[in-house]
């Protein structure tokens, strides 16, 4: 029986417009790594990739040949500038339009050009896949919205058909991203090792990560910790992190100046750290604290306690948000509680008892149930090749 001769690459074009240079540019060049490794050839469009010289060191050294951290070749970099040049452009098979960027209006119009000069409709006879990447959430609309058509009613793609993609938690929706040999490379990890290459003198306490913006309960972590029977680590990540707990010490300084007089408290500032770099932290740790998108995803796959916070959002909207996840994960009571006194949305004073062996032990079963779920299920970018392969054949079959 002879075999049909594998289907070539597609070519990707993922824009995403930097917000917040860990959030938005980590997913996107995580799903483009993803992509290129599974055969894909990808082109990443960036207003800002100043964030790839850390996150990425290896791959964001020149316009094409990228590669990521662990020398994965093949994501080509490009600038997204405006006025985008349309003439010497020529858009890919699958368009991939993050977190509600917008492709510049001039690649789209470069795109709907290149139909009308066949002289075919330009709805009837589209192209390229049309993706519009959303933003992750455990809240019930996103798998009634996954996968749905959303026409193009105005401006140069008027007749154009966008489709949704809503990462999520549960069937129904986009999955997670997952590299293949994340659980892999998660057993062979060697923490004493990696923690030795930080200058990092471990000596068994307690680890506690923290990523994090301005956290309502962060002074009280710190005195929970110099506190503590058991003595702790603080592992603070750079940026608005280390400096937030740089503040927080100054302020219990003036207030109380033995507060840490045990030294119970340890606090290691980290460099920047690229993206395997950070998932070795994450599973370094008895403790993580991680905030945003990108962080939320790598802390369940590392399966150790975290407390996950949420981008604030000035109608409170993020309330919701937190809620569905808290529901979704099914937190015991204590961990909703540290939740929601952590993102101050209930007083931050005092904090849950977030060290006692007893409640991390709760927590840690929680995440373990939880990872279990979310492997059954297919991960991100399977589930968008799939996706992407559905919609060409549909379209393939209508213009039969």
């Amino acid at each position: 029986m002879q075999c049909a001769p594998p289907s070539p690459p597609l070519r990707w074009d993922i824009f995403c417009r930097v917000i917040d240079n860990f959030g938005d540019i980590g997913v996107c060049w995580r799903l483009a790594v993803n992509l290129v490794q599974r055969g894909q050839q990808v082109r990443l469009w960036l207003d800002d990739a100043s964030a790839l010289a850390w996150i990425a060191p290896t791959g964001a050294t020149g316009v094409s040949g990228v590669s990521d951290a662990t020398g994965q070749a093949g994501v080509q970099v490009l600038p997204w500038r405006t006025p985008f040049d349309r003439f010497n452009t020529t858009p890919g098979d699958v368009l991939v339009e993050a977190f509600g960027c917008e492709i510049d209006a001039t690649f789209i119009a470069a795109y709907a050009d290149s139909i009308s000069a066949s002289g075919l409709d330009l709805g009837f006879c589209q192209k390229c896949v049309w993706i519009n990447l959303e933003y992750l959430s455990a809240e019930p609309f996103a798998q009634r919205c996954h996968g749905l058509p959303s026409p193009v009613m105005s401006g140069p793609g008027r007749g154009l058909t966008k489709h949704f993609f809503y990462p999520g938690f549960t069937a129904g929706t986009g999955g997670l991203l997952r590299e293949p040999d994340l659980l892999a490379r998660q057993t062979a990890f060697d923490r004493s090792g990696w923690l030795a290459q930080l200058g990092i003198d471990w000596r068994g306490e307690r680890l506690v990560s923290l990523f994090c913006y301005e956290p309502a309960g962060l002074s009280a972590l710190l005195q929970q910790c110099a506190q503590d029977a058991r003595p702790t680590r603080l592992l603070v990540t750079t940026g608005r992190a280390a400096t937030a707990v740089r503040h927080c010490i100054d302020e219990q300084n003036r207030r109380q100046p033995l507060w840490n007089e045990r030294k119970q408290l340890l606090i290691s500032y980290l460099p920047a750290l690229t993206q395997p770099a950070f998932d070795h932290l994450l599973w370094s740790c008895d403790l993580n604290f991680v905030r945003g998108e990108d962080s939320l995803v790598r802390a369940l796959w590392a399966g150790k306690p975290f407390i996950w916070q949420i981008y604030p959002q000035h109608d409170n909207a993020h309330h919701a948000k937190l809620e569905a996840f808290l529901d979704w994960l099914q937190a015991p009571t204590s961990l909703h509680r540290a939740h929601i006194c952590w993102n101050g949305i209930a007083p931050a004073t005092p904090l849950p008892a977030l060290l006692a062996p007893q409640t991390l032990e709760v927590w840690r079963s929680c995440m373990a149930q939880a990872r279990t779920r979310l492997l059954a299920q297919d991960d991100l970018t399977t589930q968008l090749l799939a996706l992407v392969q559905q919609l060409g054949i549909s379209r393939a079959l209508a213009l039969t």
